[in-house]
């Protein structure tokens, strides 16, 4: 049974349409009736038809990683489908009937026709400009979450190793303290004189106040703490290759020891040994620490500075580099795992350029995430800076190059090289909104040896 003008006219979109106009929709659309677990299309499809749901439910999935996933539903009354002056042309999911359907599909070859009905056409644009605009939402949001999910996965890879290092350093030195007391009793059994206590404590604190770089390699070190070991073993410890290993870190050696012995005689140069090898211990164990803080502390600077979250959302002067170089951390995880070099060539007379901090990060994310996927077995990544009455920022990669074909659609809303579920089509299209909002501009250079984007940005804006 073909669908009658009052189901269409309960379509918001056609409420106000002319009824003439709208009996001339139905007597050129086909009206279908699909049971359940029917497909409306299905991937690959050609999209060459107009669908207005009279009742039932359709649901849209899109293939991902191998699986479909939930998109949205084409509800009763509704109106989806290839709408006039879009230029959909193919199915990237599938539309599975989960409700039993009452269809009117309008064919694309009658849209010239369709331009003479003056409010049935208003109404299906007006349609077909508010889908773009959800569908473009709903997209940058995802491409957010797809690029926050990367850089949270990398700093939280970034964040585990000091912060395992923190804890492993305090156990050591929970462990360490817990023998103070045993042998801060030997050393007071002691019977030392000053002469004899001041150049051993003056050794201590001298090699911890301006610990010596240790630049001894793996061979020299290791044949040093076998030498150490064995000359403390020989004057009396039970475990010399434990204490040799903390001594050479702060390049005490054979040498030193024996001027210690000199000093202090045979009777308490254990004793002596064994506290001083404490005393490095504990200081070696709080720089691991410091070290770990500082690197955490590192990190979050990083994520602020990245986020500019202390920040108003306008535009102010700021140093393009620090943006870089925050990127480059955020992205350091992924960096190391597909083994790319980073080198940096930073122009020294770059003035600050009034920026949306946040929005232009974004835009360095973008292209140097896409620069890493470029190179999934290793490779050169380059960042030049350079100024000449505007800065030119060029991202370099030497991965496998965009197709001569499709370069020229890089920047189209949805358009992407990666394989679904690796990209939403949506980072280029948003960087290059981004930097039209600096009243600036962005170029691309690729071929099989690698791709170049150089962003412009104005250091006068309006």
């Amino acid at each position: 049974m073909n669908c009658s003008i009052e189901e269409l006219h309960l379509i918001p979109e056609l409420a106000n349409v002319p009824k003439e106009q709208l009996d001339w929709l139905r007597s050129k659309g086909i009206t279908s009736h699909l049971q359940v677990g029917d497909y409306l299309f299905e991937k690959g499809d050609k999209i060459d038809q107009m669908f207005i749901m009279i009742s039932g439910r359709v649901e849209l999935k899109m293939e991902q990683n191998g699986q479909y996933r939930h998109i949205a539903f084409m509800e009763p009354r509704s109106i989806g489908g290839l709408l006039p002056f879009s230029r959909m042309s193919q199915a990237i999911g599938v539309g599975v009937v989960v409700e039993k359907c009452k269809i009117l599909a309008f064919a694309k070859a009658h849209f010239k026709e369709l331009t003479k009905h003056y409010e049935l056409t208003e109404a299906l644009v007006h349609k077909m400009t508010s889908r773009v605009r959800e569908f473009t939402k709903s997209n940058v949001q995802q491409e957010k979450m797809m690029a926050l999910g990367k850089l949270s996965a990398g700093l939280a890879h970034e964040l585990n190793n000091p912060s395992s290092a923190i804890r492993r350093s305090a156990l050591e030195l929970k462990k360490n303290l817990a023998l103070y007391p045993d042998k801060f009793k030997k050393v007071l059994t002691m019977k030392l004189t000053l002469e004899q206590i001041d150049p051993v404590n003056e050794l201590i604190f001298s090699r911890i106040e301006n610990r010596p770089e240790n630049n001894l390699s793996l061979m020299e070190r290791t044949e040093k703490e076998d030498e150490l070991a064995d000359y403390l073993e020989a004057h009396g410890t039970e475990d010399g290759y434990e204490l040799a290993e903390v001594l050479v870190d702060f390049c005490m050696d054979v040498e030193t020891m024996v001027k210690v012995h000199k000093v202090i005689g045979n009777e308490d140069f254990v004793g002596v040994v064994n506290w001083i090898t404490n005393v490095l211990t504990t200081e070696k164990l709080i720089n691991e620490i410091e070290q770990s803080s500082e690197r955490i502390e590192t990190l979050v600077n990083s994520v602020k500075g990245y986020t500019h979250m202390d920040r108003s959302p306008e535009k102010s002067p700021a140093d393009v580099h620090k943006g870089l170089d925050n990127t480059l951390v955020m992205l350091k995880h992924k960096l190391k795992k597909n083994q790319v070099k980073v080198e940096k060539d930073y122009c020294e007379d770059c003035p600050l350029v009034p920026l949306f901090v946040s929005e232009i990060n974004q835009v360095w994310t973008n292209l140097i995430d896409n620069a890493i996927d470029a190179m999934k077995n290793g490779g050169v990544l380059t960042v030049t800076t350079r100024f000449d009455k505007s800065i030119y920022v060029t991202i370099r990669d030497t991965g496998h190059g965009i197709p001569q074909d499709v370069i020229d659609s890089i920047f189209d809303p949805f358009f992407t090289t990666k394989p679904i579920g690796e990209g939403t089509g949506m980072g280029l299209e948003v960087s290059q909104r981004i930097i039209d909002q600096h009243q600036g501009h962005i170029k691309v250079k690729s071929n099989n040896s690698g791709t170049s984007f150089e962003v412009c940005l104005p250091i006068e804006q309006a």
